[in-house]
């Protein structure tokens, strides 16, 4: 096979042809995706405004909707640009940006079990949450970034030190690692059983932890009264929600066999999972938070009373 230089830019073949259905469906994915830019911004404002969002619980929600700001920016911008241009190319270092800045959110699985730990000390040792949560939730939260940007780092080099065939398409919207992949000229079974290995450490071991957590959860949960019980229940529900669907949508890129990947069916789950699912987060959050609802209440008053000041 011919092979060219690795500094070559690729080619996004996208997610949308230039058809009327198309066109509708890329301007109601743009529309979710502003909408997304919105909620979560709104929800930093919120909780770095309002005394009594500072908590470890709504530090750590913080950080979550900060990775799906940065998500959505990373991805959404240019995949509207080349729609709208017909210029599909990205270039090597945005393609490794792309890569990299994807993979160092995908630390969002240990956020999430950090929340889920947040979750485990507020039910089942409330008197000490306080005490417990102060000092490791900024530890935790670096923690987080921390590997997801060495499994990011780690990936984009690799992936893109390979020598890549004369095709440079990519039957996608943004450049992933496994997408990438297929286009090497190379055998490149040892990297992705690396990939694989490290996808597991990034998923499954969060995975185990939130599950632990949320088994003592229930544990003493079925120990309370029907009505603490209740309440218990609703401050995991919101959780619970976010984990099922970055989880869901996580499995399914980065765990499946290789045999079982079709290029449609991948563009659908990233789609999901960069752009619907950092919009539902801050709905589930705030529609089910009373705390979340009152700061916005408060927050809308002031900025009332400043317009008309």
């Amino acid at each position: 096979m011919d092979m060219t230089n690795t500094t070559s830019d690729f080619i996004l073949l996208g997610l949308f042809e230039h058809t009327a259905a198309h066109l509708l469906l890329f301007v109601m994915v743009l529309t979710i995706a502003f909408s997304s830019l919105v909620g979560n911004a709104l929800m930093l404002l919120l909780i770095h405004w309002d005394p009594q969002l500072h908590t470890p619980m709504y530090f750590l929600l913080s950080q979550l909707s900060l990775m799906d700001v940065l998500l959505g920016a990373t991805i959404v911008p240019k995949m509207s640009a080349n729609y709208l241009t017909g210029k599909k190319s990205i270039s090597t270092v945005g393609c490794g940006l792309q890569i990299f800045v994807s993979l160092t959110l995908g630390g969002e699985s240990f956020l999430l079990a950090a929340m889920c730990y947040d979750r485990y000390v507020a039910i089942c040792h409330p008197l000490r949450y306080h005490i417990l949560m102060s000092p490791l939730c900024q530890r935790m939260t670096l923690g987080s970034w921390f590997l997801g940007a060495a499994d990011g780092l780690m990936q984009a080099a690799a992936t893109l030190s390979f020598p890549y065939c004369s095709a440079h398409e990519m039957d996608h919207f943004f450049c992933e690692a496994p997408t990438l992949v297929h286009l090497v000229c190379t055998d490149t079974s040892v990297f992705e059983n690396v990939m694989y290995i490290c996808c597991v450490l990034m998923l499954l071991v969060p995975l185990s932890l939130i599950l632990t957590s949320y088994g003592l959860i229930l544990s003493s949960v079925l120990q309370m009264r029907s009505g603490e019980a209740r309440k218990a229940f609703a401050t995991c529900s919101s959780h619970l929600c976010v984990v099922g669907l970055f989880y869901g949508a996580a499995l399914f890129t980065y765990m499946r066999p290789k045999s079982y990947r079709l290029a449609n069916h991948n563009k659908v789950v990233s789609a999901f999972y960069t752009v619907f699912t950092p919009a539902l987060n801050p709905l589930i959050y705030s529609l089910r938070n009373s705390k979340v609802k009152g700061a916005l209440k408060r927050w809308l008053g002031k900025c009332a009373a400043l317009s008309h000041g």
